[in-house]
């Protein structure tokens, strides 16, 4: 029979100091990337970026005359769920907007 001790003692491995260090896990940046489209005037997606991003209109400007010459812009970057949550967000201001793992 066991005594009090033995059952107290944790089996071996359980330990802190017997555990594996926890390695972090790289995480893969994201983006959201916001398309030119045929329907939305550049006064509203502009309006779109201070209001949902809350950039300053400057910032917002810039990135919307980015989505109109260049066809895309770059407008936010983090974990997947956060760009997935941009991208919704986008869809319901009617905005075509995307993710993708950055490079």
């Amino acid at each position: 029979m066991s005594t009090p001790k033995e059952l107290a003692t944790p089996a071996g491995g359980t330990t802190v100091a017997d555990r594996p260090a926890a390695t972090a896990q790289e995480v893969t940046p994201w983006v959201t990337i916001v398309w030119d489209d045929p329907v939305n005037l550049m006064s509203y997606v502009t309006h779109v970026f201070v209001t949902y991003f809350k950039f300053a209109r400057p910032k917002a400007e810039r990135l919307m005359l980015a989505v109109h010459h260049e066809g895309r812009a770059v407008v936010a970057s983090g974990t997947r769920e956060e760009m997935e949550q941009h991208v919704n967000a986008l869809h319901a201001y009617g905005l075509w907007a995307t993710l993708e793992k950055s490079e």
